[in-house]
């Protein structure tokens, strides 16, 4: 089964409830609030550096498929925008909308990362909480959102992953931007490396020489 959402428009949908929750005066979103949530560098991963027309794009995603919608409030210049999860997720729980708005800004996760990360949107009574919640949402009616990987290849804990997007493949220790980004620089070959690092020692050699001659130190005898 093809994920639900891209991963510009998990990324959005996960911008609205976490925004939601942490600045409902601010909420619903202006485009531009939606952009800067999109590109945090904190509690995304990973960071991305989406453009106007990719997040548009997104939104426009997320309408289709009657995930969110646009309004049109008075005194507003610009439109607005919301998540419809309650109705596309009826019966969801504060929990489930907070753990699902975790695990689509910052992907796979274990239980003690989740328990963190979701603080600022519902506070879990405690681990075995949080299980319970998961295991709503691997059992969702409509089919699974989440699933469980047990520790081993390579992982040291239990993760959770979702299933509603195609996560980045690779590693995302270091914060990276997923699209406009400028191609890294190709790595210099070892040989080159190691004959730059020899020049270099040697005219600090020359330097030190000099230094130590108009210095009148006698260098030390080598071993």
């Amino acid at each position: 089964m093809d994920p639900l959402l891209t991963f510009p428009e998990a990324r959005v949908l996960g911008c609205l409830l976490e925004k939601e929750a942490t600045t409902p005066d601010y909420y619903p979103l202006t485009l531009a609030a939606v952009i800067n949530a999109c590109n945090q560098t904190s509690n995304r991963e990973p960071v991305v550096g989406f453009t106007e027309a990719e997040v548009d794009e997104a939104l426009a995603g997320l309408r289709r498929k009657k995930l969110a919608s646009m309004l049109h409030l008075a005194g507003s210049r610009a439109p607005k925008y919301k998540h419809l999860a309650e109705g596309y997720f009826p019966g969801f729980h504060q929990a489930e909308r907070a753990l699902l708005a975790v695990l689509l800004l910052r992907g796979t996760q274990t239980v003690a990362e989740l328990r963190s990360r979701t603080e600022r949107l519902f506070a879990f009574a405690d681990p075995e909480a949080i299980e319970t919640s998961l295991r709503r949402l691997m059992e969702w009616q409509d089919g699974p959102l989440v699933v469980f990987h047990p520790p081993g290849s390579g992982r040291r804990a239990a993760t959770y992953a979702p299933l509603l997007f195609p996560e980045p493949a690779g590693p995302s220790a270091t914060p990276v931007a997923i699209t406009g980004a400028t191609p890294a620089a190709p790595a210099v070959a070892v040989a080159d490396w190691r004959t730059a690092m020899e020049q270099e020692m040697a005219a600090l050699r020359t330097r030190l020489s000099a230094l130590e001659s108009a210095l009148g130190v006698t260098p030390p005898a080598e071993p």
